[in-house]
């Protein structure tokens, strides 16, 4: 098979697009043809040598990618023969492996496609989707809502969106530069900002006059999160998942004192890790969000924006990515 294979830590273009041997399953795993690969800003991180949330960082040379969509090919011994030949999508966890034409891992992992989705948007739901769900708990949006989404032409950000729209909530997305801007004003968008504009604040408080901010879902932080959050009325929530302004691997998430926030009578919370699987509880709370998310994008609710790069070209998405050229999931098609 073909696989963008890592052989030393370093820039993009330690990315090659190589023939290597094909992965063998073991038991109780299955062996997928890969139609689609996730790509995550925090590859861009693991390729560079920063372990990141990872407990360790994977041995050289390896395969990146931990999200795959495709057709179950084979089996491994004592893996149901029903997987065989079904369109499945999966998070590989910490195991990586996605950038190929061929990927292997446990059946415990599968989810089969719902009927109507293709690969490019399984996969973008089952990393970027879950995810989003698991945001969504931490907070009830309604027709009273104003919601503040940072990043609205990202991934998640476009899923934000698109829920708060649903929801019924008045919404704002920021984004980085005019294309940007009119994707997120095309997803629904009540206001749709370039935040690059010096005066992006002064455009959100004349849109919404006498009303507040409610909710910021902050994945950006420096200084575009503490702008949006300035717009947070009393009783507003700040939600944290990232801090894309300073580097995935630098500085860090945008932090309160408790003072501050009793001054503003607002709340700052992250809402990644333990603090969101808590929330959904059970067994098996990251399936159970991959579940969801799925299910949203089956019903047409949810439909994930995907920027897609063939596979032999990982190395320009990461760099696309790094440099936030791209709108949406980055995906690769082998």
């Amino acid at each position: 098979m073909h696989a963008v294979r890592l052989h030393a830590f370093g820039p993009a273009e330690n990315l090659v697009h190589e023939k290597t041997e094909d992965p063998v399953p073991g038991p109780g795993q299955v062996r997928i043809a890969v139609a689609a690969a996730g790509v995550h800003l925090l590859d861009t991180a693991i390729r560079e040598g920063h372990q990141g949330p990872l407990p360790a960082l994977p041995d050289l040379p390896t395969v990146p990618g931990r999200e795959v969509a495709g057709t179950v090919e084979s089996l491994g011994e004592g893996t149901d023969p029903g997987w065989l030949g079904k369109r499945v999508v999966a998070h590989l966890g910490n195991a990586p492996g996605g950038y190929a034409e061929l990927a292997v891992t446990d059946a415990a992992r599968l989810h089969e496609i719902p009927d109507g989705l293709d690969a490019t948007a399984a996969v973008a739901m089952i990393g970027t989707g879950r995810t989003t769900m698991g945001i969504l708990q931490f907070t009830a949006l309604g027709p009273e809502s104003v919601v503040l989404v940072p990043a609205a032409a990202g991934g998640i950000g476009t899923l934000l969106v698109q829920y708060a729209r649903n929801a019924g909530a008045t919404v704002v997305g920021l984004a980085g530069g005019p294309a940007k801007a009119a994707a997120v004003a095309a997803n629904g968008a009540d206001l749709a900002v370039d935040y690059n504009l010096p005066d992006w604040p002064e455009q959100v408080r004349t849109f919404l006059g006498e009303r507040r901010a409610t909710v910021v879902f902050d994945s950006v932080g420096g200084e575009p999160g503490r702008a949006a959050v300035d717009l947070l009325g009393p009783g507003g929530q700040h939600l944290v998942f990232g801090w894309s302004s300073g580097g995935l691997h630098e500085g860090g998430p945008l932090t309160f004192t408790e003072e501050e926030l009793a001054a503003r009578g607002i709340t700052s919370e992250g809402v990644l890790g333990p603090a969101m699987l808590g929330r959904v509880g059970g067994d098996n709370p990251v399936r159970v969000l991959e579940t969801r998310a799925l299910a949203e994008a089956a019903a047409g609710r949810l439909v994930p924006a995907v920027h897609r790069f063939p596979l032999s070209e990982a190395a320009e998405a990461h760099r696309a990515l790094e440099r936030r050229g791209t709108m949406g999931k980055v995906v690769l098609e082998p």
